[in-house]
């Protein structure tokens, strides 16, 4: 049984790597020179498979703590017989205040808050590991999060750079999620016939509707943003990812009119859609990606401008469509919805 440790600050510079640590351990020997905070992170797979994603949330976790002057969580220490602290969770946290010091980066660097238990044994050092890695903290839905993120940004008024550097540099999908709840409040909650009937798991259908061009197709085809909360209620936009569509089917009349009676999937099969060149269909995923980028690197520059003036055009909506289906393919949550750690 893991008792409680006692709340300490600890000065980084007697922490010892938990060494132990079966990750770490082979990555030090594979490289024998004392390893970066980053490296370090990436050992430990804290941000999944891809390397990429997890060298952009080792930034965010390091511009997270500068902004904050400090971690929010302690850190877990063991002390053994001879008074040694090893550090068993937060290993990159510990490397971070180190290279904050070396870095000469402004903030009290030189001790970390940390928990610090008395002489655990490797069993209670595994069952911290489990808990803090396997099982966790329950995670914020994300309805939760954008009215957290809205409270600071129209109640507690803190500057929107404030809020975009607390959450790792993330500014589009900090907007996004603020105005999604924005919407969601102003527009579904007065539909809807209590409060026993707001259903929070359809905010993500008001984070896609705050893509670009959605609101601008709504308008132009007559209806109000009253009428797709209406539409959220309903069920017609099931499922939510459909929103991305709407600029497609309202703009076909055939489409538009198995929306309203039916829903999204029904008017999705109404769609027309282009024949494609044998060339095109028999292509492999890798050939039409090359493809792809030679055709935007080889678009004239008044083509692109024309684009960024008019998001709700059809060509802007199937490229918007294409992002959100490469950013679903590469996704570590496989829905290309926004994900506010």
């Amino acid at each position: 049984m893991v008792t409680g440790g006692v709340l300490e600050l600890v000065p980084v510079a007697e922490i010892e790597l938990d060494r132990t640590n079966p990750r770490i351990r082979k990555f030090l020997e594979m490289y024998p020179d004392a390893p970066t905070a980053e490296q370090i992170y990436l050992a430990l797979g804290a941000a999944g498979d891809d390397e990429s994603e997890s060298s952009t949330s080792f930034e965010k976790l390091r511009n997270s703590i500068v902004t904050n002057r400090g971690i929010i969580h302690p850190i877990i220490l063991n002390r053994r017989p001879d008074g040694s602290l090893v550090c068993i969770e937060g290993n990159t946290r510990v490397a971070l205040y180190k290279s904050f010091l070396d870095e000469k980066i402004p903030g009290n660097w030189a001790s970390i808050p940390a928990l610090v238990h008395e002489q655990m044994d490797a069993t209670q050092a595994d069952a911290i590991r489990l808990q803090v890695h396997l099982v966790g903290t329950r995670p914020w839905d994300p309805y939760s999060k954008a009215k957290y993120l809205h409270h600071l940004r129209t109640q507690d008024l803190l500057p929107f750079s404030q809020i975009v550097d607390f959450c790792g540099g993330r500014q589009k999908e900090v907007l996004e999620f603020i105005n999604a709840y924005t919407d969601m409040e102003k527009y579904y909650r007065p539909v809807v016939p209590d409060d026993g009937s707001f259903d929070t798991s359809r905010f993500s259908g008001f984070v896609e509707l705050q893509k670009p061009g959605v609101k601008e197709a709504i308008a132009k085809s007559g209806f109000t943003l009253t009428d797709f909360a209406r539409w959220i209620h309903e069920g017609k936009l099931y499922p939510l990812y459909t929103v991305r569509s709407l600029h497609r089917i309202l703009a076909n009349s055939k489409a538009r009119e198995l929306f309203l009676k039916h829903g999204a999937k029904k008017a999705m099969d109404a769609l027309d859609r282009p024949d494609l060149d044998k060339a095109l269909v028999d292509a492999n995923i890798d050939q039409l990606s090359q493809a792809l980028s030679r055709a935007i690197y080889a678009l004239p520059w008044t083509e692109a401008e024309k684009l960024r003036k008019d998001p709700g055009s059809a060509l802007a909506q199937n490229l918007n469509e294409t992002l959100t289906a490469l950013t679903a393919l590469l996704s570590a949550t496989g829905d290309g919805s926004a994900s506010i750690a």
